[in-house]
């Protein structure tokens, strides 16, 4: 694994989970995820796993150094999602705080960038 996914305090993983929703803030949510994740900033993981309770999936979420949720609106399905399965430790991006709304925001470079940038800021150590 590498450094750039684990905090300084040990080689747990950085998680990211995304809204992956049928809207355009979710196309967003989603690519600012993988965005985050090829930039090395963390991992992303499977959110319909941790719906699902999938022993793996929880039990590497448990093991986390840092979780982020990346919501695309405020229905805040990725903090809903987390919360139900017992995860009370996460940093929470909800795009409607940075400015985005469902239906009126196309997933450009930009919208991505800003969406990961404020992501990235979360997980920092």
């Amino acid at each position: 694994m590498s450094e750039k996914n684990a905090c300084a305090c040990g080689s747990a993983p950085k998680l990211i989970f995304a809204c992956s929703g049928a809207a355009d803030v979710g196309a967003v949510a989603d690519q600012a995820a993988r965005k985050l994740a090829k930039d090395g900033a963390g991992k992303m993981f499977c959110l319909a796993g941790v719906g699902g309770r999938v022993p793996g999936i929880m039990d590497m979420t448990r093991s986390a150094a840092r979780i982020v949720a990346i919501d695309g609106c405020p229905l805040d399905c990725v903090k809903h999602t987390l919360l139900q399965a017992g995860f009370q430790k996460f940093e929470h991006v909800q795009m409607a705080d940075l400015g985005m709304e469902k239906g009126k925001t196309p997933p450009t470079p930009e919208t991505v960038a800003k969406v990961a940038a404020a992501g990235a800021a979360k997980l920092a150590c």
